[in-house]
């Protein structure tokens, strides 16, 4: 198979055998719903919902805040029960709408009776930016955003990221899988929008079986073609995958679209099929339940607004206790301390781990082995950010390029030193980019 790569990156252990072959299956909620109002990049949403209200499944009950913004929708019919703050996965307190859950799963009015086929380019705009979706691979933009560039006759290249490079996750393979027709659907709905663009499933070469399928699914479509990345970490990260694709470069003041590029992961691009040709909004999301604290590792359908602790006891819950539980993967989740928090738009994985690796380690100096930066992708030398970021040294951070890292850890997953690199360069980003917007 083609070797399309980047320079750089790591080849960590990837778990993804726990749960690759166990098919989705829906989980069906239990308790009450919580909806944080922002699930995405950009202005949180608005209520338009009371306490008392009645509300059906697929109702809107938060409108955008503003055009970089995302409606959010009640996965299940119940009652507004509150809304208030509740804990997220970040940590924070966030204004959030609770619904009890009535079970009936009585359904509001789909968002567009119209055909794709008898809709324009605003029209198909509309319905995606109504149905609240937003990039389900992490970052979470709203994705109309992204296909509404300022020229959108630049864009020649729409790619699907198949790659799933994350340790552990395997939702996105199991979607290719299990509902291709949707995937393939959702590529030509969205090179549909842009006169002559091309569209490509870019798919690293450890799932053979997914690049032999979608070939076998897209053969009759000549604007459409399947690329087998090399596998590597990180793989699917938007640069690395726009410059393994295309060849062109990005950096941290550029957007995909600079470049001729839009890029979406691969549940996103179903979800924009389901939202054009059937009108169903953003509602539920796969997630990878794993890790070998967890009994019956599995990837699950999962409702937007359930609670992390029903997706454990879907899986069998524990057989030890867990000293790491992750949201998202190794390399660039999120530690939790605590289940009880929702599943959102951005939710990809529950990963559950019976040793703390990271912990048994104590840091030491810097050996200068140079080892940061030969798998940087960005081409940095992380060793010597890290050290302007511990020393709050932001004038010397932002000379030696610190905000075009991609932050995706593999500086740290090398370094014999057992340094904290990415973490380190990570919060000062997080300083910088605070300092930005004020």
């Amino acid at each position: 198979m083609a070797g399309f790569t980047f320079r750089g990156g790591i080849h960590p252990y990837d778990g993804k055998a726990l749960s690759r072959e166990k098919a989705i299956t829906e989980i069906m909620p239990k308790g009450e719903m919580v909806y944080p109002v922002s699930q995405h990049i950009g202005a949180p949403a608005k209520p338009i919902v009371q306490k008392g209200q009645r509300v059906l499944m697929g109702e809107c009950i938060a409108e955008a805040g503003g055009f970089v913004s995302a409606p959010v929708y009640s996965s299940v019919s119940g009652t507004v029960k509150a809304i208030e703050k509740r804990r997220t996965v970040s940590g924070d307190m966030t204004d959030c709408i609770i619904i009890e859950n009535d079970g009936l799963d009585e359904k509001a009015a789909p968002l567009t009776a119209r055909k794709y086929e008898e809709m324009s380019r605003g029209e198909v705009l509309e319905v995606i930016q109504k149905a609240g979706i937003v990039g389900m691979g992490g970052a979470g933009f709203p994705t109309h955003v992204k296909l509404s560039p300022k020229a959108p006759e630049k864009i020649d290249t729409v790619i699907v990221n198949c790659a799933e490079c994350e340790p552990y996750l395997t939702s996105d393979y199991r979607k290719m899988l299990e509902e291709p027709d949707r995937l393939v659907k959702g590529l030509q709905i969205e090179t549909g929008l842009f006169a002559g663009a091309r569209g490509v499933l870019a798919v690293e070469d450890n799932k053979p079986d997914c690049i032999a399928l979608l070939k076998e699914k897209v053969k009759d479509i000549p604007n459409i073609t399947v690329v087998a990345l090399k596998t590597k970490y990180p793989q699917g990260s938007e640069r690395q995958l726009i410059y393994a694709v295309t060849g062109r470069e990005i950096n941290a003041a550029m957007l995909p679209a600079d470049a001729g590029c839009i890029v979406n992961n691969v549940d996103t691009v179903i979800a924009v099929c389901n939202a054009v040709t059937e009108g169903e909004p953003l509602m539920h999301r796969i997630v990878t339940v794993t890790g070998d604290a967890v009994k019956d590792p599995r990837n699950f359908k999962v409702r937007t607004g359930t609670d992390y602790a029903e997706l454990i006891e879907a899986a069998g819950g524990f057989v030890t206790e867990p000293a790491k539980i992750i949201s998202g993967g190794p390399m660039m989740g999120i530690s939790l301390f605590d289940l009880h928090v929702p599943v959102t738009k951005i939710s990809s994985a529950l990963l559950c781990m019976s040793v703390d690796e990271v912990a048994k380690w104590e840091p030491s100096a810097c050996i200068n082995c140079g080892r940061c930066v030969e798998v940087c992708p960005s081409r940095l030398v992380p060793s010597h950010l890290a050290d302007h970021a511990e020393h709050f040294n932001e004038e010397e951070f932002l000379r030696y390029y610190g905000m075009e890292c991609v932050e995706c850890g593999s500086c740290s997953y090398v370094c014999p030193a057992k340094r904290q690199l990415a973490q380190s360069i990570r919060t000062m980003r997080k300083l910088q980019l605070a300092k930005r917007k004020k």
